[in-house]
């Protein structure tokens, strides 16, 4: 993995933890969101797992980075296997076409970050 992206995955990470806390503390909406999100990756019909798997494939073709560290640092601690987070990277190439693969780059880099125990 490259030094840049090593060193983009853990601005991310610090970024969204700064970000949580303050908005947490000053915004109701953003609490909604929170509730929201904690509700909808719940087990159900789905596992938590499962979930988190789509929502994988869902970041590679949005091409958010952001989401692609937080759903596959999720799924990996839902036990997720580096297979399973592969396949759901490849259903978002495949959702997404060619521009897919530049996000999945990213997303191979962030799933070999949490593989490395930095």
């Amino acid at each position: 993995m490259e030094n840049m992206d090593k060193n983009k995955i853990e601005q991310i990470v610090k970024t969204r933890k700064q970000a949580h806390s303050y908005y947490l503390k000053k915004s109701k909406v953003y609490q909604s969101f929170v509730d929201m999100e904690q509700n909808t990756y719940k087990d159900g019909e789905l596992s938590k797992k499962q979930k988190e798997l789509i929502a994988i494939g869902i970041s590679v073709v949005i091409n958010c980075e952001s989401c692609m560290e937080w759903h596959i640092k999720q799924a990996i601690d839902d036990g997720a296997t580096e297979e399973e987070i592969i396949e759901a990277i490849e259903v978002g190439i495949e959702m997404c076409g060619g521009p897919g693969t530049a996000s999945a780059r990213f997303a191979m880099n962030v799933l070999e970050y949490y593989k490395s125990d930095k």
